[in-house]
């Protein structure tokens, strides 16, 4: 059995673990990344929202990204019957990036994976962790890869960005009960060969079958298109056919999309996830730290997930980095508190979305350009920003408006 020893380990090449090793690269730390899977592979989780980005430069992926053509993201459209709600990043509240990209994870995640190569990281793919114990200060990580080979790693510090795989949740009993019950989703891929030209066949839209269920529709530039459901296990049950046969009977539920996708045959059987909301008792231990969907997933309606990822990633390979230079790191406020603060502020948006109250706020027909601004920093993934209303007092700013909205509508 080979043994090495490295500084810190990272389990999880997508798209947290790669923007921790990118930032580490560039401080010449020994690192070395699991995964788990070969690249490339499918992922859920295409549409950016444009606070990655500057995770992304950090971390010196964002010139080779720019070269690869992906989908441009300006904003977002929400369609609910006749009402229509368009949030355009370039006219948000604050600072910060106007734009992002929506991409075939596939193939994204390969970019950043290939570019890390290139700058002489080692990640080790098709290797799964069979064992993790920590004794002096220090883990011992078994691997086993898909020749069978077998190896054994001490580390001073292990960044879990294992995703769904939730290498420690499992390892150390972290799993908590999630932020949002009882949701499941269903999605697959079309090549769409007859797609709209211009804005419609290029913008993400969620269109809203009912409070608690939505689908999505997301374009890629390389010609295909995501396709997807969200909403209530009991909505699901209705539907009991095979697969493909139910997703086409949810197509026919949907009022904007209805008969567009017919004559398209799907890339890949629809793959279902149940109860798509996750969640730990804690981010953060000795010697170790917890980001992206290896901590916490809320719901896919804000495209958050990426952003919450890339974000945890880098702060967590930054902290790392420090504390093995001998400095004395408050996780807690620094890694723990900063990062629930902006789970925090888009747990309140996704919970009204689903209470309907925030659905209300978007689709009025008369929106403050300055409130609706102030969301849309929010949607962006702007969400440590305390001069936004929205952010320092999300969730009363949210109760504030509806209760004025709902009087306007009584009146």
């Amino acid at each position: 059995m080979e043994k090495e020893i490295r500084d810190i380990v990272i389990i999880g090449a997508g798209p947290s673990g790669s923007v921790a090793a990118g930032y580490l690269e560039k401080m010449d730390t020994s690192v070395l990344v699991i995964e788990k899977q070969k690249f490339p592979r499918f992922s859920i989780g295409e549409s950016l929202i444009p606070r990655c980005m500057d995770n992304f430069e950090e971390a010196g992926f964002l010139n080779i990204l720019k070269t690869k053509g992906f989908q441009k993201k300006f904003g977002a459209r929400f369609i609910k019957k006749e009402m229509v709600a368009e949030f355009d990043f370039s006219k948000k509240f604050g600072e910060g990036w106007d734009w992002t990209w929506q991409v075939p994870r596939a193939e994204f995640d390969k970019v950043l994976t290939d570019d890390l190569i290139s700058r002489g990281i080692d990640i080790r793919f098709e290797t799964e962790v069979i064992s993790i114990t920590y004794k002096n200060e220090l883990w011992t990580i078994k691997t086993i890869n898909s020749q069978a080979e077998e190896a054994e790693i001490k580390c001073k510090f292990i960044i879990d960005s294992s995703g769904n795989g939730r290498v420690l949740a499992k390892e150390l009993d972290l799993e908590a009960p999630p932020k949002i019950y009882d949701h499941s989703s269903i999605f697959t891929h079309i090549e769409e060969t007859s797609r709209p030209v211009g804005i419609e066949g290029e913008q993400i839209t969620f269109e809203v079958l009912d409070t608690e269920t939505w689908f999505w529709y997301i374009p890629f530039s390389n010609g295909n298109s995501s396709l997807g459901f969200v909403g209530p296990n009991i909505w699901f049950e209705q539907f009991d056919g095979d697969p493909e046969e139910n997703f086409r009977n949810m197509l026919m539920k949907t009022d904007y999309y209805n008969g567009r996708f017919d004559e398209y045959p799907f890339k890949f059987k629809p793959v279902r996830f149940n109860n798509i909301s996750r969640n730990v008792k804690y981010i953060h231990g000795k010697g170790f730290a917890l980001t992206g969907n290896s901590a916490e997933f809320l719901d896919p309606v804000f495209s958050s997930g990426v952003a919450f990822a890339t974000e945890s990633g880098l702060l967590a390979a930054k902290l790392a980095y420090r504390e093995l230079q001998g400095e004395k790191i408050d996780w807690k406020s620094e890694y723990s508190d900063f990062i629930r603060k902006g789970v925090e502020v888009f747990s309140t948006y996704v919970k009204e979305w689903y209470t309907g109250r925030l659905q209300d706020i978007f689709f009025h027909p008369s929106p403050s350009p300055k409130i609706k601004s102030q969301i849309c920093s929010v949607l962006a993934g702007y969400v440590w920003d305390p001069k936004n209303p929205f952010v320092r007092n999300h969730k009363k700013a949210i109760e504030n408006l509806h209760e004025i909205i709902h009087k306007e509508l009584e009146i």
